[in-house]
């Protein structure tokens, strides 16, 4: 029981960061919602027309557009969780709690249902959004579940590698940029744009980077429409970055030089 109670410490401490650092919490929140907004409005002119006759024009951009806003939004939420850990391990608390008689995976428990918290925030926002902009998704109550059920095994995979960057890199900046990967790769995905209608060489690295089978599941689930076997390498992925994650950033913890 001890563990649990320091854990709701631990959680209790993150949230506290959150609203006293809320020019942070508020733009991993938005950054999803205004880029959304700007392909919608910006750029939704020029690829809706080639994504809609792609599916038969049965897909609007909006409804294609979505599922990678909400991958967008874990990466997003999971940069300011390698940041806020870095500047912990920076200023020694880290250090501090490693000498205190309290449960020691109660420190990033903590960090991980906080970063976990925040980032369902974003996402019920993302989606809030979208359905007022004009999203329309066809998914029942178990397409539903199966999409919420993805993005939490997504959300648990981004946070314990957000967790393991903040704690081995030496700075706020470092564990921004580790971070990067998650939050920009989207971009060559089948979030924004089908593969088959990208030039043909960045085409096969949409086509087969780890973004794409999750993104293409959520849309199959929200939309109806077909996944294949994306679902299997959905799950696949998110089950082996989050065991990577865990065991990089328990190792990091105990083990780290800097003790």
């Amino acid at each position: 029981m001890s563990a649990i109670a320091d854990s709701t410490t631990m959680l209790r401490r993150n949230f506290t960061h959150s609203v006293r650092y809320a020019a942070m919490t508020l733009s991993g929140l938005l950054l999803p919602v205004l880029m959304m907004l700007m392909f919608v409005y910006i750029f939704g002119g020029a690829i809706g027309p080639a994504i809609s006759a792609g599916t038969g024009g049965g897909v609007s951009y909006i409804d294609y557009l979505t599922p990678g806003i909400l991958v967008m939004a874990v990466g997003a939420g999971s940069a300011s969780t390698a940041v806020s850990v870095a500047v912990d391990m920076k200023e020694g608390i880290i250090a501090r709690f490693r000498t205190m008689a309290i449960s020691r995976g109660s420190v990033i428990t903590g960090q991980v249902v906080g970063s976990t918290i925040r980032t369902l925030v974003s996402l019920a926002l993302v989606i809030g959004v979208a359905l007022l902009v004009g999203f329309r998704p066809a998914a029942g109550p178990v397409a539903w579940l199966g999409a919420i059920g993805l993005l939490a095994l997504l959300i648990l995979a981004f946070t314990w590698l957000a967790v393991a960057f903040g704690l081995v890199v030496r700075s706020a900046e470092g564990a921004n940029m580790a971070s990067m990967p998650m939050q920009f790769l989207p971009l060559v995905s089948s979030a924004f744009m089908a593969p088959d209608l990208m030039s043909s060489g960045i085409g096969w690295f949409a086509a087969y980077q780890p973004f794409t089978p999750i993104i293409d599941t959520l849309r199959g689930l929200l939309l109806g429409t077909p996944i294949g076997n994306s679902g299997y390498l959905a799950v696949g992925w998110c089950l082996g970055l989050t065991l990577l994650g865990f065991l990089w950033a328990r190792s990091a913890f105990n083990r780290d030089p800097r003790r």
